[in-house]
């Protein structure tokens, strides 16, 4: 990268974002020397100008900040750091510095697939996901078919609970389903992509 910094006195912007989540969590500013240090340690490192002197996030909180990937902008002198946080960002506790709070519903999704794809694969005794693996495709494919109909009952009712409960159910039942296929959520994430951009 050839990075301009000359044109702030030294100093470029670096947006720092989540990797996973895609949330702007804070703006620091680096020289050439905090730039060289997150590259070098892959730890999100600034230039605090109020201490004059290279400051790497987290340092005193633990809250380091994971690079994962850097990007220069148009004019080489603004980055953007895709980064996984240790904990929250901001000194205030919260998890950005714009006090949004930073959650991926995917992640759990991914952490549930994940578990489902382990249970198929292991099928400890007691499990109700072992259960349906051992039933076969047959009954897993009625079992969302099933949920699909109890959620469209719940969905002409006015308890919101039972819906989201219903939904819950489905999602579930079609994540065992995919795995029974050989399939992850992603796979059909990508096609309602190109869908999108159609």
């Amino acid at each position: 990268m050839k990075l301009d910094f000359d044109k702030n006195n030294g100093l470029i912007p670096a947006i720092i974002q989540d990797a996973r989540t895609h949330a702007v969590l804070m703006l620091g500013f680096m020289n050439k020397d905090a730039y060289q240090k997150t590259i070098d340690e892959r730890l999100v490192t600034f230039y605090s100008r109020t201490r004059q002197r290279l400051w790497t996030k987290g340092e005193e909180s633990g809250n380091f900040l994971d690079v994962i990937d850097i990007k220069e902008d148009c004019d080489n002198d603004t980055i953007l750091i895709k980064a996984i946080p240790r904990g929250p960002v901001c000194h205030t506790g919260a998890d950005t510095c714009f006090n949004e709070t930073n959650v991926a519903t995917s992640d759990f999704l991914v952490f549930l697939q994940d578990l489902i794809e382990g249970r198929k694969k292991d099928l400890p005794e007691g499990s109700y996901t072992t259960k349906l693996f051992k039933a076969g495709i047959n009954k897993i494919a009625q079992k969302v078919g099933e949920e699909a109909v109890e959620l469209v009952i719940e969905a002409k009712d006015n308890d919101d609970t039972l819906f989201l409960n219903e939904a819950a159910d489905l999602l579930f039942h079609l994540l065992v389903l995919l795995s029974a296929k050989n399939y992850r959520l992603e796979d059909v994430v990508k096609i309602l992509e190109k869908r999108h951009k159609k």
